[in-house]
């Protein structure tokens, strides 16, 4: 499995104690330094069962400057999505975080323990 996660970011840091002392077999990966590239997010995506605005960090102020909340400049819906899938791309930080990619080919938001022990189990 791979994480994806913000070293600064205490979710992270959490799931990370939490995948060691389960002696979990996982990548690290700083998506800030090495970031995604628009397939990725894709990718991702897919296997969360999710669209990109679901995972945008909209209180950042990359999402501010954007005014991603300005549903007509920003649509929710198939004509935006890879609009929203660029702004990921082009601005990390807004991407929701940790994200873990499971063995069995799915993907979890990993920002409860719940979560990270669901991706364990897969």
């Amino acid at each position: 499995m791979e994480i994806w996660i913000n070293p600064a970011c205490s979710k992270c840091r959490s799931a990370l104690t939490l995948l060691d002392a389960e002696g979990a077999d996982y990548t690290v990966r700083r998506y800030l330094d090495d970031v995604p590239s628009e397939d990725e997010i894709r990718a991702v995506l897919d296997r969360l069962g999710l669209e990109p605005w679901e995972i945008t960090r909209t209180q950042e102020q990359a999402a501010k400057d954007l005014d991603l909340k300005d549903r007509k400049a920003w649509p929710r819906d198939a004509t935006g999505r890879d609009r929203w899938i660029k702004a990921l791309a082009d601005h990390p930080k807004l991407i929701q975080r940790p994200i873990i990619t499971a063995d069995d080919g799915t993907a979890v938001v990993a920002r409860t323990e719940e979560a990270v022990r669901d991706a364990l189990s897969r």
